[in-house]
């Protein structure tokens, strides 16, 4: 008997000591280095960097700068594609499993960012970022492609986060976060600035909405150049660990035993909603209009509470100047005025 517990101790002890290795120790080194090629540090490491700096930092405060201060920036040299993670987006974005391996269709725009997932915490994490990294809401964002994504299908790429610029407003903070994506070459293929907002718990919402604002109410025929779209919103949108910390918010990890006990207070990720909209658009207006170079500009109002079901409008509108169109998308709470997202695809 005592020869096997301590048989047991020191297995425990062993296994302690690899996970302490590997998953701390090596992490802390790796992150001596802001340009890191292929291995990273583990998401244990910095998910125990992420908890401790969402206790120690209030939330809305833009924290003084350190002694030694450094831009931060990550960049990560030879990443490769990840063909069954990029099957898994296009699954859950509503593009469909087989998206990949259609004729004519390009990786969509938004599944960069899922290869950028452990790079942005990284960033948010660092001890330079000046805001606490627990509760940060996406309220804009902008994407940029210069070339097709499927360019990072062709070899080995770069990836790289960048903290740009803190904003103070009466809500809170506002931070801007670049990311980019660059091939083989050396040419951009993928950019994009994500503005986060840390808010101030002590700021009361100035915006008042109408008395029937989220009431149910019929939907008004839509005009003859406006599509319309009707789309489920299920209780869970798939792949979830990526799209839970698209938000950064503690709330996800703790959602758990309440989504067993039948809460709907959970939230689909801003991310989900961007990228449904452009499966959408890319469905019903053709793979032209998000084929490259585009632009994409999207502002994040009110949650939207899961399960449930939203509507998705498509407006072309026709320049003046250029022959290319621009279009506008609007995702809205089916039944109701309640605005989840807005947002433009131009070129």
């Amino acid at each position: 008997m005592g020869n096997a517990q301590s048989s047991i101790v020191a297995s425990l002890s062993v296994s302690c000591v690899y996970l302490v290795y590997v998953h701390i120790y090596c992490s802390y080194k790796l992150l001596k280095t802001n340009v890191l090629n292929e291995r990273l540090p583990s998401f244990v490491y910095l998910y125990i960097k992420y908890v401790t700096k969402a206790l120690t930092r209030r939330t809305g405060y833009l924290h003084t700068e350190t002694t030694r201060k450094r831009e931060v920036v990550y960049t990560i040299l030879n990443c490769r594609l990840e063909t069954p993670l990029l099957r898994s987006f296009c699954d859950a974005a509503g593009y469909g499993w087989d998206y990949p391996d259609t004729e004519y269709r390009d990786i969509p725009v938004c599944f960069p960012e899922i290869l950028c997932r452990r790079l942005l915490l990284m960033a948010l994490t660092d001890e330079n970022f000046r805001l606490s990294p627990a509760g940060l809401f996406r309220v804009r964002q902008s994407l940029k492609t210069l070339q097709p994504v499927d360019e990072l299908k062709k070899g080995p790429f770069m990836l790289q986060v960048r903290v740009q610029e803190y904003r103070q407003i009466d809500a809170g903070v506002e931070v801007d976060i670049g990311l980019s994506a660059t091939s083989r070459t050396g040419c951009p293929v993928w950019e994009s600035v994500l503005t986060l907002l840390s808010k101030n718990c002590l700021h009361k919402a100035s915006r008042c909405l109408p008395k029937n604002a989220h009431e149910c109410q019929p939907d008004e025929p839509a005009p003859e150049n406006v599509k319309q779209i009707e789309v489920r919103v299920p209780r869970t949108t798939g792949l979830q660990c990526v799209w839970y910390f698209s938000d950064y918010s503690p709330s996800r990890l703790l959602s758990l035993s309440a989504r067993l006990f039948g809460s709907r207070s959970q939230t689909a990720p801003s991310l989900w909603m961007l990228s449904v909209c452009l499966a959408e658009i890319e469905k019903h207006k053709g793979v032209g209009v998000v084929t490259a170079p585009i632009n994409v500009t999207a502002e994040f109002k009110e949650p939207l509470l899961v399960p449930g079901r939203v509507k998705i409008k498509i407006l072309e509108k026709k320049g003046d100047q250029s022959p290319a169109q621009d279009l506008s998308f609007h995702m809205q709470q089916h039944g109701s005025n309640t605005s989840h997202m807005m947002g433009l695809i131009s070129r």
